[in-house]
């Protein structure tokens, strides 16, 4: 038996490309910012691209590795490990779509201060000595989006307790429908539209 990921069909691999887009852009429409781990920030941006690298850089690979079924597992496992590695060497993070870093950094100040009273902010990092705990707020600009990163030596114990306050806190902040929602729908219509002409195309 073989199974060739050339014969995986563009229009597949484009889906889930599509369906992400989507995604994002229905985080941008909600009227609250939502706030999800790092770690399921970057498995769902892998579930994105999975297609177009089945499609793309595994699809180039196979021929050489041959068509077999266990080759093609093991080609699809090395994708795997590799996002595995990208998780766990990634430093704990939260990332919060849909929200400013003015709107977020006087309710990150309010939950660090509930953890530590001694807690002070060099910029956008705050030190939070009596729990082990740094907190850096990334802010990706128009894009509405901000991750809050652990900084330097992190308690494990102190970074769960942090984001649990904060996520709670999140939830009592109200934004406005983020103008790129727009923008992610649009794009994520555009490349359902070409997935669709190229199903038609080449069915």
């Amino acid at each position: 038996m073989r199974i060739a990921l050339t014969d995986v069909p563009l229009w597949a691999a484009l889906l889930p490309v599509a369906a992400y887009l989507v995604a994002v852009g229905c985080l941008h429409l909600r009227r609250r910012p939502v706030a999800l781990s790092g770690h399921v920030d970057v498995a769902l941006l892998a579930l994105g691209i999975a297609g177009m690298v089945i499609a793309g850089p595994l699809a180039l690979l196979q021929p050489g590795a041959g068509t077999s079924v266990w080759t093609t597992v093991v080609l699809l496992l090395g994708f795997a490990v590799i996002v595995a590695g990208a998780l766990l060497a990634a430093r704990p993070r939260m990332v919060i779509y849909n929200v400013g870093l003015d709107q977020l950094r006087p309710v990150v100040a309010s939950v660090a201060a509930s953890l530590d009273p001694t807690a002070r902010w060099a910029g956008e990092t705050a030190a939070l000595p009596a729990r082990g705990l740094q907190v850096h707020l990334d802010d990706r600009g128009p894009a509405r989006t901000v991750s809050v990163i652990a900084a330097g030596k992190t308690s494990a114990e102190a970074w769960a307790e942090f984001s649990r306050r904060l996520r709670r806190a999140i939830r009592t902040v109200r934004v406005r429908r983020s103008p790129w929602a727009w923008a992610f729908l649009a794009a994520g219509a555009g490349v359902t539209g070409m997935a669709a002409w190229l199903a038609i195309a080449t069915g």
